[in-house]
């Protein structure tokens, strides 16, 4: 599953590189694995996360990553979402972000192969599954 980054993250780096706008940018500690059952535009709208029934963004840290290499990370660990405990519908896209709840998409892709999440089930990505390159 390839994701690009999101016009959020891209202003952010273009700007440090050039020294130009607002150079204060901290990345995030972690970043969390969001779920969508809707598209994901590159300006972060289209998000549709499930509500409830135990559903909750994945922290992951640094060391969930592979290095960078050839313009491109993958997850290096296995990544489990929290157990359903009923319907989160259709999941079709995921989405990188820099906080728990709300804060800003730094990447989004879409699902190989989608999956109806029902209660009891779980969402699992296997090292590699998830790759982000520069676009």
């Amino acid at each position: 599953m390839a994701g690009s980054f999101a016009n959020y993250i891209e202003n952010k780096i273009l700007d440090h590189l050039f020294g130009c706008g607002v150079r204060n940018y901290t990345p995030p500690v972690n970043i969390f694995i969001a779920l969508s059952t809707a598209a994901i535009n590159e300006d972060g709208t289209g998000l549709a996360e499930p509500v409830g029934n135990g559903y909750a963004r994945v922290s992951t840290s640094g060391a969930s990553w592979s290095v960078a290499a050839l313009g491109a990370v993958s997850n290096s660990a296995e990544i489990v979402s929290p157990e359903a405990t009923g319907a989160w519908g259709m999941i079709t896209h995921f989405a990188l972000m820099d906080a728990a709840t709300a804060g800003n998409v730094i990447a989004y892709g879409t699902l190989v192969v989608s999956k109806q999440v029902t209660s009891g089930d779980t969402l699992k990505f296997i090292a590699g599954d998830l790759d982000v390159t520069l676009d």
